[in-house]
């Protein structure tokens, strides 16, 4: 009785291996060969190009724009890609010289074109060679002019592929507004008078503007985290944390915490690390999606600020 059970048993395991659906990896019906230079702006492009296109990713997970120094492997790339994806507004610094050294004749999609550079306020930086804020995806909002970028600019480069793209589009665009929506309901659980931020660099500005947000300082008050921090600007933002009563430090994936270990020790708060902000994380991490990383920087954000 017990071997019936048994052969009965692998029986319908095998009929159910029978029965299962094949897995397979399916190409991209076009052969549009793209490339996106940071990882969250690869996530949005795939969702705009669907099974129509493999968007490839430049920088590696967890790297940052800033700081970025290409590989020959890199140039490469990006001689081998037909249609190059970059966030603009002077974020990629090295883009310039990455193209010549490529002699790269491909079509560029500026996915931050059109959009206007928020107001900076008082005591932000202003820096004489870019005075503009590049970090518009932290608002999804903004983030629908790059959906509308890239599938412009994706129609351009492959026509037939037109319907495919707006019809990609318009569903992710719904799927920005209803991001929108649960990120005003999650913070809305915050009171606003503890709505307030210091982080590594500039890097919340449309973020904080959006969700009514205070940026009180920044250990590099720069939109570049490759900038120093000198010993006055420190002393003054820790007279700011006192002052404004700030709750928490917020650093983000990767950045050094020697500084704001200091800080925080100084002034007492709470020091927050792991924002997503320039990289996704990977499949297992916390943000493997654009649509998850903000989600899961809000969350981070306003249960760190809502227990301080």
């Amino acid at each position: 009785m017990r071997y019936k059970l048994l052969w009965a048993a692998l029986g319908l395991l095998v009929f159910a291996a029978a029965c299962a659906p094949t897995l397979s990896v399916t190409p991209p019906t076009s052969s549009l060969r793209v490339v996106a230079v940071e990882s969250f702006l690869a996530d949005i492009a795939q969702n705009v190009a669907g099974k129509r296109v493999r968007v490839e990713t430049l920088l590696a997970l967890g790297s940052d724009p800033h700081t970025f120094e290409p590989t020959p492997q890199d140039v490469k790339k990006i001689a081998d890609s037909a249609v190059l994806i970059v966030n603009g507004a002077g974020l990629e610094e090295f883009l310039a010289k990455l193209l010549r050294n490529a002699g790269s004749h491909a079509t560029i999609i500026e996915a931050s074109h059109g959009l206007t550079s928020r107001a900076l306020k008082f005591g932000e930086p202003r820096d004489a060679n870019n005075s503009i804020d590049p970090h518009f995806w932290l608002d999804p909002t903004r983030a629908v002019k790059y959906v509308e970028n890239i599938r412009d600019g994706l129609t351009q480069a492959d026509p037939e592929g037109a319907a495919t793209y707006q019809a990609n589009a318009s569903a992710y665009i719904s799927k920005l507004r209803a991001l929108d929506e649960k990120i005003q309901q999650i913070v809305s659980a915050l009171p606003p008078e503890k709505r307030k931020l210091v982080t590594d660099h500039d890097t919340l500005g449309y973020y904080a503007d959006r969700y009514g947000f205070e940026i009180v300082g920044m250990l590099t008050p720069s939109f570049s985290a490759a900038d120093a921090t000198s010993a006055r600007q420190t002393a003054a933002l820790i007279d700011q944390i006192r002052a404004t009563q700030v709750k928490a430090i917020f650093l983000e994936q990767g950045a050094n915490p020697k500084l704001a270990e200091q800080i925080a020790r100084d002034t007492g708060v709470k020091l927050v690390t792991g924002l997503y902000t320039h990289s996704l994380s990977d499949a297992q991490g916390p943000a493997p999606t654009y649509l998850q990383m903000l989600e899961y920087d809000t969350r981070l954000i306003v249960q760190a600020l809502h227990d301080a």
